[in-house]
Order: C-alpha cells, then sequence, then structure tokens
C-alpha cells in the first residue's frame, strides 16, 4: 500500500470516527445500550445476536437511528470498518436506495479511494440483483436466522428484474454528474486560492461548472425518488 492508499484510508476512518463520536456525545445512549444487552441475549446464529456479537468485536455500539444500518452491515457481510461501509453504500445504491447521504459517503469514498473503483462497482451491481432491503428494520429481523435471510436476500429466483431502462440511464447520468462535479470542485479549489488573476479565472469557470453539475444531478436524483415517495403515501 502506497502513501496516497495509507493517508487516504486514514482520512475516511478519521471521518467516520469523528462522526460516531459527535452522535453518541449529543444523544442519550442509554436506551441504545439497553437494546445490545438484549440482542446479546438472543440465540447464536439469530441476526440479532450476529449484530450485537459484531459490535462487540468492534467496541462500538447502536447509535440513534442507525440500528437497521448496522443490521445491514452484518445481513450483507460488509465490515464495520470505513472502507466496508463505503462499499456497503455502493451496494445500497444499487438496491435502489439512492439518498444523499448514500451518494456523499460513495463519492467520497470513490475519490479517496480510486485503486477501489472496481470493487464498489461489483458492489453496486450485487445490490442491483438482491432483494431490496432498505426498509428493513431490526427490531423486525433480529430473531430470524442470519443465513436463511441471505439466502433470501440474494436468492437467484428474487432478483430484481432491470428498472426501466430511461429511468436507469437517467439515475446514472445524475450519479455521474454529481460525482464528475464534486471532484472537479475539489481539482479547482486549490487555484481559488491563488493571488494569480489567470489561476483564479481558470479555476473559477471550471469550479462553477462542477457545482452546477453536482446540484444538477441531485436535482434529477429528486426528481426521479418522488413519485415513488407519493405513491408510498398514498
Amino acid at each position: 500500500m502506497n502513501t496516497f492508499q495509507k493517508l487516504s484510508r486514514g482520512i475516511i476512518k478519521f471521518s467516520f470516527e469523528l462522526s460516531i463520536r459527535v452522535i453518541e456525545r449529543y444523544s442519550n445512549m442509554e436506551p441504545y445500550h439497553a437494546k445490545v444487552v438484549a440482542l446479546s441475549k438472543m440465540e447464536e446464529g439469530t441476526l440479532g445476536k450476529s449484530v450485537a456479537n459484531c459490535l462487540k468485536q468492534h467496541k462500538i455500539t447502536l447509535v440513534p437511528k442507525y440500528e437497521s444500518h448496522d443490521l445491514k452491515h452484518v445481513l450483507l457481510d460488509y465490515k464495520m470498518t470505513p472502507e466496508g461501509e463505503i462499499r456497503m453504500q455502493a451496494f445500497m445504491i444499487g438496491n435502489g436506495n439512492v439518498t444523499i447521504p448514500s451518494l456523499a459517503i460513495l463519492t467520497f469514498g470513490a475519490l479517496l479511494l480510486p485503486d477501489r473503483w472496481s470493487v464498489l462497482y461489483a458492489d453496486y451491481r450485487r445490490g442491483r440483483y438482491a432483494l431490496p432491503i432498505a426498509d428493513w428494520a431490526l427490531e423486525n429481523y433480529a430473531d430470524f436466522e442470519l443465513t436463511a435471510l441471505r439466502a433470501k436476500v440474494f436468492n437467484t429466483s428474487h432478483q430484481i428484474k432491470p428498472r426501466n431502462n430511461m429511468k436507469r440511464i437517467t439515475k446514472t447520468g445524475a450519479i455521474t454528474a454529481i460525482v464528475a462535479g464534486v471532484f472537479g470542485m475539489i481539482y479547482c479549489l486549490p487555484y481559488l486560492f491563488s493571488s494569480n488573476i489567470a489561476d483564479l479565472i481558470g479555476a473559477g469557470f471550471p469550479f462553477l461548472a462542477g457545482a452546477i453539475l453536482a446540484i444538477g444531478g441531485l436535482l434529477t436524483l429528486s426528481n426521479l425518488s418522488r413519485p415513488i415517495l407519493v405513491q408510498k403515501l398514498n
């Protein structure tokens, strides 16, 4: 592993650990500690027990609004590490759970881990043909056998048929625009602090174009998801 790869993983690790510490610092953690204790008392082989074991192994606990998030780590067998988190978000985007946080995490990881692009793409494809699990909640599946749940998710007879081609192309284009826009903004950012007017002009327009690309991609994804939200509310 070269210096850039080590530095990138260090930045990602620090960012995720800081996020967890902030959540724990400003939340009432007692109910979540109690949930972990309850999960640890479940039978071996269940999803709940496996989540408790995984949390114990990594010396972490459940945090507010992330119980289902930890379920997915264990169910999909992605390690509770920064890189495992990024890979899981690639899976979830392929699985149809396209959200701003998941896109932000994946973009952040893709920019810092270019050596893992092929792995992230494989995770995306893995999610695309798995049973949708975005709405799965830990309290609903904790007492189910883990191996049976995994078989259900990845059973080829339950694979998702490719979604509408135009919608898929539009969504792919939007994600590409976001990634390209963010990358362009980051690339141009150092030149915006230059005292050379040529650098300022030369970097200013690409930076603005990158911002427009990223915002346009986010708006497109928002519009694509709107009919789904309406349908669920009805």
